[in-house]
């Protein structure tokens, strides 16, 4: 099942390390079938705050993106960006191209006695 990492990013100022991060992010991705689905785009904001940026990453799997972000060639390149941008990062598994949510409401209904 195919797997994304995200992150929620809010940069203050450009730099030379976050220029240094994001020219070596791709070599860190390719080993393990990354590659980038939202990179450096605007967000159109419908509900809620929210203050800076998304990056989504997509994986051929769960193991894959745990892989990578655990690798030495990321650890290596993740301080630049984690010592200048403030954020949360998250890997999640996506849903069959057949998933139904009336299915999971169901199930969910269920489950709470609804």
């Amino acid at each position: 099942m195919t797997a994304y990492a995200i992150a929620h990013l809010r940069p203050e100022t450009m730099n030379e390390d976050i220029l240094r991060y994001i020219e070596a992010m791709q070599s860190t991705l390719d080993p393990f079938g990354g590659r980038f689905l939202v990179h450096g785009k605007e967000v159109e904001v419908l509900e809620g705050p929210f203050p800076g940026t998304v990056v989504m990453i997509g994986f051929p799997d769960m193991e894959n993106a745990r892989a990578w972000y655990a690798s030495d060639a990321y650890r290596a390149i993740l301080p630049l960006r984690t010592d200048h941008i403030a954020g949360e990062v998250i890997l999640v598994e996506g849903v069959p191209a057949d998933y139904d949510a009336s299915k999971t409401a169901a199930a969910l209904r269920e489950a709470a006695g609804l």
